[in-house]
């Protein structure tokens, strides 16, 4: 539609000029000019729109704000420099314009004398007269220059509070690249700013002033946008605060900040690890990149001292061995990086407090009535909501005590149909001074332009009543308005984390608080027991979500009507029967209550393996009954309510890991989660930045891409490989290979094509698209490009590991094609896992004429690591499998615990023997469940199967199965590093 208009394709007709726009023809002025704004934050425009458009970018700059910033702070401060800055600004103005007309008045006196210029008196008058007034403003205007020095000079002074604040708006604008909820306007940010110069301390001394102005604008900026950032993002937020503000006094290597956050990028190591009995090969990879930072040079030169600050229990604090113990900042977390990424969130928050103090790492409590102080009728409030948070209970107590019960505080939960009620509401609420809640404005995207103009244009203070309030609540949403998030008051109430404060909050709050509702079973022995179990069970399975997918496969929201429902279930069922009805009880809240939410059916055993611990006799007549293997979680006997509260108050504020039924390696894997999020997370927010060794980044991915190429084979050949080996009946694997042949061969051609237009696009011989920009900027950072992916088999692994697996996969094959079908299949290495099973079984079901629907396996664990003499009679072995939450006893061949650190165990080669199900003999095993990455969780894809689930293995085991399933144990085909 705008095409022809932008490109001003216009055409002459009877000598009037016409544009077509769609299918009609409308005449054409020249005087015409189209603008078109955005409000999009930092877009992208390909070449082919740009050089359509002419392009103004109003995005204020890192100096343009210094100087704003400075302005303010000293008409604030020395508020007659100021006016005497500004008047001599309009003065040299002034002076520059006589100056440019009196030039024009000569030159045109110049081009209309005729003859002898110096016989026309006229002129000469005139070219006299300007001489003397040009020699006047001359002098005028160096007069002004010595005094605008002398004022520039004073005004310099304050210099370094402008940058301090430039650097913190520039922290804040990064964070809605976390999420989209983050947005803080400029104006938002400057009242901020002048309310710190009115509120700071007052010093004479310009050095004291400055550093309590820097000081009360930090501490102002990081309370106000703390409230509006959920809990897992204020430590990220302090972090780049810290790192910022050290980065603009020059105390920051912005390499060494760059590999903190990403670890590096490389391919390979050709150094040998001369610790591997217990320096992991992820970790020895790492150290020989950091090896090459300016301030860890030598840093590989690796000793056995090293292993006590590996083993420590605080390796943030421990001594570094030899000249390494004076390491400190940046370069000391860079080293924690490498050997305990688990315990760089804890380093964090210390290397904050040794640079900017406490305040920085113990964010404001939620603050209901100093976020309404900071309102006013014409900014909306709005509550950024997450799982399991519901403020309406504390904005409906709070706007009681405000006076504003019941009419005067209006609520609608938006959906479709009901934005013009809304829109009523405001509009009646406007005129009356009453306040407006309108819930859930996520599910209402299409009614969000109309909200927004309805606060631009609509809610203006003449319009409005002093007393009128917003409230909005929502979800994190793309399709929410910025200009309500700039201007509005933005707050999160997250409910406590830990198991302690989730028990509590259960038994404060309604119902359990309710004396009536405590004490109204008519079997107070059964009631008071199971009910605490109920309790117990709400907040085990809520608190596992930290765990990640050993948690859970999929982060369920459990929240509080749950719990709810099935107290009062609990006590209506009490109540009615006389015996137990114990199986009634497990199958409402295991299966409909709590099991309505869950989709996984690994996920479903678990819930009811974890319900079976609570909901069970022992618990009611066993007055010792441990939930926990130390003892130091237990059920309290039969008593009050206070008693109860008192024994809550009393348990650890953090949990350890067996409460949740699992090993205190998962402690590990949740801090290694941490560090990951914060790390992933602070890479969002940060600009492009130069490679390694003072390379550009041009250089280093040119470099990175050759790499790659050198090392890819080349595309299967498909008609050789049909050739050797055809599609036959009695060999399925044929046909399996063939068609992983095909799916390699997709991937590798985006790979290598890529690769190839980027080091076009980096010499400038073709167009650098929107697809190669997010192929390079992902290989900056060490990430796997969106474009690989889009055909990759499911991979978490970061750039390196990915390339050197991909590199594994295609030898494999390779392999194969070289020397016929392998006697060990490498499990791991097959694009579509499934297809392999599938051949697998097909062979056996042609080979005895048996349905392959009645066919499974049977599993043996053998003794051999990774090959084996020749294949099975029937079935497959295959090897590549990683235990995660258990380890392989190799002496007993049985499951047994982890090893402390040892988060992953490789099982031996395992036989897959297919058979007839309805044969096979039950044994003592575990169901493990077999996925492709850790993140465990998948699609159902097109073909009927899961993305990354794979198949289920069965172990044997001298422990219960509830025991593994509470340990969160599966296998992984790969491993993410």
């Amino acid at each position: 539609m705008l095409e022809p208009l932008l490109l001003k394709q216009t055409f002459k007709q009877g000598g009037v000029e016409y544009i077509r726009l769609g299918e009609n023809v409308i005449e054409y002025s020249r005087d015409f000019r189209f603008y078109i704004t955005t409000r999009l934050r930092n877009p992208h425009y390909l070449p082919e729109v740009s050089v359509k458009v002419c392009l103004l970018n109003f995005m204020i700059t890192p100096l343009g704000l210094e100087d704003q910033l400075l302005g303010i702070v000293v008409a604030k401060e020395k508020p007659e420099l100021e006016t005497q800055k500004n008047q001599l600004i309009l003065e040299s103005a002034e002076n520059k314009k006589q100056l440019k007309e009196i030039e024009d008045k000569i030159l045109e006196v110049l081009s209309s004398s005729e003859g002898n210029i110096l016989e026309d008196e006229t002129a000469i008058d005139i070219l006299s007269s300007s001489k003397v007034v040009s020699e006047d403003i001359q002098a005028k205007q160096e007069i002004a220059t010595r005094t605008e020095e002398e004022i520039d000079d004073t005004r310099n002074g304050y210099t370094p509070v402008a940058v301090h604040g430039s650097v913190l708006f520039f922290c804040i604008s990064d964070l809605a690249n976390i999420e989209p909820m983050y947005q803080y306007s400029l104006t938002w940010f400057i009242n901020l700013f002048l309310q710190s110069i009115a509120n700071s301390t007052k010093s004479d001394n310009l050095a004291d002033r400055i550093d309590h102005l820097n000081d009360h604008f930090t501490h102002s900026i990081y309370n106000n946008v703390c409230r509006s950032l959920f809990e897992k993002d204020k430590l990220i937020f302090s972090t780049i605060l810290c790192v910022q503000l050290r980065k603009s006094k020059g105390k920051v290597n912005d390499e060494t900040w760059r590999f903190l956050l990403t670890g590096g990028v490389a391919l390979e190591n050709p150094h040998r690890n001369p610790c591997s009995d217990w320096l992991p090969e992820k970790a020895w990879g790492e150290v020989v990149r950091a090896s090459n930072l300016p301030g860890l040079k030598g840093l590989m030169n690796f000793d056995r001292g090293w292993k006590e600050v590996y083993d420590s229990s605080d390796p943030g604090r421990q001594a570094y061995p030899g000249k390494w113990q004076a390491l400190s900042g940046l370069e000391r977390l860079v080293v924690l990086r490498c050997l305990r990424p688990d315990k760089l969130v804890g380093a964090m928050q210390d290397f904050i407090v040794d640079n900017m103090g406490r305040t920085y790492i113990e964010p404001p409590t939620f603050d209901l009535a100093g976020s309404f102080a900071d309102s006013n009728c014409c900014s909306p409030l709005i509550f950024v909501l997450s799982p399991g948070a519901d403020p309406m209970a504390g904005l409906l107590k709070f706007a009681e005590d405000k006076g504003f019960g019941a009419d005067k505080c209006k609520r609608i939960s938006l959906g479709q149909g009901q934005g013009p009620i809304a829109a009523r509401m405001i509009d009646d609420a406007m005129r009356n001074g009453s306040w407006v809640v309108l819930q859930n404005c996520h599910l209402a995207t299409s009614w969000m332009p109309k909200l927004e103009k309805i606060c631009e244009e609509t809610i203006i203070p003449e319009k409005t009543h002093k007393q009128f309030r917003l409230w909005l609540t929502s979800y994190p949403s793309d399709a929410f308005p910025v200009s309500i998030l700039q201007n509005g008051v933005k707050m999160t109430n997250e409910p406590p984390k830990g198991l302690r404060a989730n028990l509590l909050r259960s038994y404060l709050n309604d119902p359990i608080s309710d004396t009536s509702f405590f004490e109204g079973c008519n079997k107070p022995l059964e009631w008071e027991k199971l009910l605490f179990g109920l309790c117990f069970f709400h907040a085990l399975v809520q608190e596992r979500r930290k765990f990640g997918p050993l948690g859970w496969n999929i982060p369920y929201e459990f929240n509080e009507s749950d719990l709810r429902i099935s107290m009062r279930q609990l006590q209506m069922f009490l109540n009615e029967y006389e015996e137990l009805p114990l199986s009634a009880l497990l199958y409402l809240t295991g299966q409909c209550n709590y099991g309505g939410r869950v989709t996984d059916d690994w996920d479903r055993r678990l819930l009811t393996s974890m319900l079976d611990i609570f909901y069970c006799r022992d618990i009611i007549y066993n007055d010792d009954f441990k939930l926990s293997a130390s003892g130091q979680y237990y059920v309290p006997v039969k008593g009050e309510y206070q008693s109860y509260i008192d024994y809550l108050r009393s348990l650890p504020l953090t949990p350890n890991p067996e409460v949740f039924g699992m090993h205190d390696n998962a402690d590990i894997t949740k801090d290694q989660q941490e560090t990951a999020q914060l790390l992933d997370s602070i890479v969002l927010t940060q600009p492009r930045q130069t490679g390694g060794g003072g390379k550009s980044p041009e250089e280093t991915i040119d470099e990175l891409a050759t790499d790659i190429l050198s090392k890819l084979l080349p595309d299967f050949n498909l008609e050789m490989v049909v050739k050797k080996f055809p599609v036959v009946y009695t060999e399925s694997m044929n046909t399996v290979l063939r068609q992983e042949l095909i799916r390699f061969n997709r991937l590798t051609s985006v790979v290598r094509s890529s690769l190839v237009n980027i080091k076009k696009a980096i010499k400038g011989l073709v167009v650098m698209s929107s697809q190669l920009e997010d192929v390079f900027n992902s290989m900056l950072i060490g990430k796997v490009p969106e474009m690989w992916a889009a055909k990759s088999y499911p991979s978490l692994k970061p750039l390196g590991s990915y390339v050197t697996d991909l590199l594994a996969r295609l030898t494999f094959l390779n392999d194969w094609i070289r020397d016929g079908i392998p006697t060990v299949f490498w499990v791991s290495g097959f694009y579509f896992t499934q297809s392999f099973l599938t051949g697998a079984s097909q062979n056996f079901a042609r080979k005895y004429t048996i349905p392959i629907d009645k066919l499974g396996f049977e599993f043996e664990i053998l003794d051999e690591e990774n090959d084996m003499a020749e294949r099975p009679e029937d079935g497959v072995y295959v090897r590549g499998l990683f235990l995660d939450g258990a380890r392989w006893d190799r002496q007993a061949k049985v499951l047994a615990e982890q090893k402390p650190k040892l988060l992953h165990d490789m099982l031996p080669i395992i036989w897959l023997k297919p058979g007839e199900r309805s044969k096979f003999q039950k044994k003592s095993t575990y169901e493990c469940p077999v996925y492709k990455t850790s993140a465990r969780r998948g699609t159902l894809s097109t073909t009927g199967h899961s993305t990354n689930y794979v198949l289920k293995i069965d172990l044997p085991s001298d422990k219960s199965e509830n025991h593994w399933i509470n340990r969160g144990l599966a296998a992984l085909c790969q491993l993410d590093d």
